[in-house]
């Protein structure tokens, strides 16, 4: 019986084992900063931009006719910087990637094994690595490509309405349109971003195989039959993080927002990301014993 509250009592146990028993600072910092590569290009460091207290309401908005101005007057400059800073985004979002790929497997071998060590496991997922790394590149190119497509598509519909410079029917349905695309296309992104990560990688740690036979293998022996299970995962894992969120929150506070710093706060909110690391890696063992991934000591 494949149950998603059955994982949460032994993932909180592992999490406490590996990093309170014994507590070791090296420990944290070295699993921390493995955590911290995992979660480069999918989020993990907690940013807050701007200051929600800091607004200035005027009767009148602020003149953009300078700018306006400005910008039509050097069009060729603009675009070219507008090239370069797309170019050089899109650089670091591909390197964060390729970083991310080889710190995915590198935390989860640290967490399954109890071990924190960063030059071995670089070495030794770099196949495996390079593997997730081509897909999770295709995926980035997907969402760029939905988001250039949505917005033509969106450009296009409101065609009439832009060249009347007036928001009318056309504006209104390439809004309606376009974003339902939209958030259609990134909920299928999202999806298969989740279940790569939470259940492909561990399959291709597990059986050492790339990501197309490691989808093969999860549509083959998990899926059928267990797609409610799998949502119902998601479902508790939501629930999940809204203590975890508290628990974020409060840290903040009280280090200032320190905490939120990247790489510290992969170590300030480490139990975090190792509780949710187990809890899919329990849910999957449910799955047959080849399938635990998580070494446990055996009692003396």
């Amino acid at each position: 019986m494949i149950s998603i509250l059955d994982p949460i009592q032994p993932a909180l146990a592992h999490a406490r084992r590996i990093l309170f028993e014994p507590f070791s600072a090296r420990k944290w910092f070295v699993l921390g900063f493995s955590a911290f590569l995992a979660h480069l290009g999918s989020g993990g460091s907690f940013n807050f931009n701007g200051n929600p207290f800091n607004h200035s309401y005027r009767g009148t908005g602020p003149d953009f006719g300078p700018v306006r101005e400005w910008i039509a007057h050097h069009l060729p400059l603009v675009i070219a910087l507008g090239v370069v800073l797309f170019v050089l985004a899109l650089g670091l979002a591909v390197l964060f990637q390729w970083l991310g790929s080889r710190g995915t497997f590198m935390f989860l071998d640290g967490v399954a094994r109890d071990r924190a060590e960063i030059v071995e496991p670089w070495t030794r997922f770099q196949d495996l690595g390079n593997r997730l790394f081509r897909f999770r590149l295709l995926l980035l190119l997907a969402t760029l490509a939905l988001l250039i497509v949505c917005g033509g598509l969106g450009a296009l519909i409101a065609l009439p309405d832009i060249q009347g410079r007036t928001f009318g029917t056309s504006a209104l349905t390439a809004v309606f349109t376009a974003g339902a695309a939209l958030v259609l296309g990134l909920l299928v992104i999202t999806a298969i971003s989740l279940l790569l990560r939470d259940f492909v990688v561990p399959i291709m740690y597990q059986r050492n195989v790339g990501t197309s036979e490691a989808w093969a293998l999860f549509r083959r022996e998990f899926l059928p039959g267990n797609s409610w299970r799998f949502v119902g995962f998601y479902l508790m894992t939501l629930l999940l993080w809204i203590p975890a969120t508290i628990l974020i929150l409060v840290g903040c506070c009280l280090t200032c927002c320190v905490a939120i710093l990247p790489y510290l706060s992969s170590v300030a909110f480490l139990p975090i990301f190792v509780f949710f690391r187990c809890y899919s890696l329990g849910f999957l063992e449910q799955f047959g014993e080849e399938w635990r991934i998580i070494q446990v000591p055996e009692p003396a």
